[in-house]
């Protein structure tokens, strides 16, 4: 499969994130069939050659491989299920690809149920933002046969880094590894929020307490990095909505719990963060947590400059 052939990729949400990755599908030579619950939104795309179709029957039917890039396992599960959705269109030994943040059961179930058919079936969610989907560097972590992931690696490449696309096991793994990976920034977040308020009101410089932190082995990305945002410029990144944020540490505590594996600290932090969400709103930034403490002791934690 490479980007020059005819094959024809079929692309079902085209919100934040699906739009970006669409349109690099598009820019690296793929045809496209698109889908969303919103046409408006696939105006850019069809103007560029895509395809309009009215279902994800539709979209399926006229693809080779079809994407789905969707909120929630919830809308996944429709979009595949029901008397229109891909199922009812995608031909026996058709191939789904699931760029969702989601859970692996939905998948699971089709692969169970149609496993006459022989489907192709993987997950394939992806980190880096609506900035990443828009210039093509996503991470992508891939679950499913290597056979499949190999097969489908141009296809991949159109919208990730390649050195950063992962195939990171069998079905369902990438799933997993999203959401882990989304759990262990988001419990950062929290703890370092955590961490510089209690040293602030104790009296040391904002400044001075990060600086410590990275020159010590409790440093991590997200204090010499990530925070930077809400310290130099109070952005608590918007650009990813604390309600989405809440909806992806809610399935990775659904995820511990189907495994058996007990989850205390990631509950903790999916509470502080639901608080965060009743207190600022839906669309406030996926950040905001830290605004909980700043809130708490009456400071800003803003530093008046960064020392690296």
């Amino acid at each position: 499969m490479t980007a020059t052939s005819p094959t024809r990729v079929g692309f079902i949400g085209l919100g934040n994130m699906g739009a970006g990755m669409s349109r690099n599908l598009q820019k690296a030579g793929f045809a496209l069939v698109v889908h969303d619950i919103r046409r408006e939104s696939a105006a850019e795309l069809i103007a560029g050659g895509a395809v309009w179709a009215e279902t994800p029957a539709e979209t399926a039917a006229q693809s080779d491989v079809v994407i789905t890039m969707l909120p929630t396992p919830r809308h996944v599960d429709t979009v595949v299920n029901s008397k229109t959705g891909i199922l009812a269109g995608i031909a026996d030994g058709g191939t789904w690809v699931d760029m969702s943040t989601s859970v692996p059961e939905v998948a699971q179930r089709v692969r169970v149920e149609q496993a006459a058919r022989g489907l192709h079936i993987l997950d394939a969610p992806v980190s880096g933002m609506a900035v990443g989907a828009a210039n093509g560097m996503l991470q992508i972590f891939v679950g499913g046969e290597t056979d499949d992931v190999e097969r489908l690696r141009p296809v991949f490449e159109a919208m990730g880094d390649p050195d950063r696309i992962l195939h990171v096991g069998p079905a369902g793994s990438g799933y997993a590894v999203k959401l882990m990976i989304n759990q262990l920034w988001f419990s950062h977040l929290v703890a370092t929020a955590e961490v510089l308020s209690i040293g602030v009101k104790a009296g040391v410089d904002l400044g001075v307490l990060r600086n410590s932190l990275i020159a010590s082995p409790a440093n991590s990305n997200f204090v010499q990095h990530d925070v930077l945002s809400i310290l130099t410029e109070g952005d608590y990144d918007e650009g990813f909505a604390i309600a989405l944020a809440c909806k992806d540490l809610g399935l990775s505590i659904d995820l511990a719990r189907s495994v058996g594996v007990p989850a205390e600290l990631s509950s903790l932090v999916e509470q502080i963060y639901r608080r965060a969400r009743a207190q600022y709103g839906d669309h406030a930034g996926e950040m905001t947590p830290v605004k909980l403490y700043e809130d708490l002791i009456g400071v800003d934690l803003r530093l008046e400059k960064v020392l690296t």
